[in-house]
């Protein structure tokens, strides 16, 4: 009985237009802004501005690319601070993102493909809320792009490594 309330619930909401995720796909102008918001706070990164920790959310989230990597904006600001002091933040260049948004576009997410100066290819999404003074981000994770291919490889050096004693 939960699960065909739960499809009834989905099929109600898809037909009165509630799951939206297509409006930002359309509109072009909430995408121009999108774009501009993430591709200035990848900037803000490479130029090591701390502007960047002021894009994220109070309540907002990073995941990076290491397990241990979940962030509040506070801890990820204070983990990050040496990269930002010694001018040599993380440098991220979207070549492909996708934006969607709520039916009142207060909150928009996006998926994108980035080139890294350090790490190769990557692949992040994340979640904005759109306020009164601009977007923030409230949640972001990013992945490193590993082809399928060499998936079984890299399995086998993470799993070598997590073998390794603890420092």
């Amino acid at each position: 009985m939960p699960r065909f309330f739960a499809a009834c619930c989905l099929c109600l909401s898809l037909s009165l237009g509630l799951g939206g995720a297509a409006h930002a796909a359309t509109d072009a102008t909430l995408t121009r802004e999108v774009n501009a918001f993430v591709d200035g706070w990848h900037d803000d990164a490479a130029n090591a501005r701390t502007a960047y920790f002021d894009k994220i959310a109070k309540d907002g989230v990073y995941i990076g690319t290491d397990r241990t990597e979940l962030w509040t904006r506070d801890a990820f600001k204070a983990w990050a601070k040496k990269y930002f002091d010694a001018k040599s933040a993380w440098t991220f260049k979207a070549t492909r993102r996708n934006v969607y948004a709520s039916a009142d576009k207060s909150l928009i997410w996006f998926d994108e493909l980035l080139d890294t100066k350090n790490m190769g290819p990557a692949m992040a999404s994340g979640v904005l809320r759109k306020t009164k003074s601009g977007f923030e981000i409230v949640h972001y994770q990013l992945s490193m792009a590993v082809p399928n291919a060499v998936n079984g490889q890299v399995a086998g050096i993470i799993a070598a490594h997590e073998k390794q004693p603890k420092k």
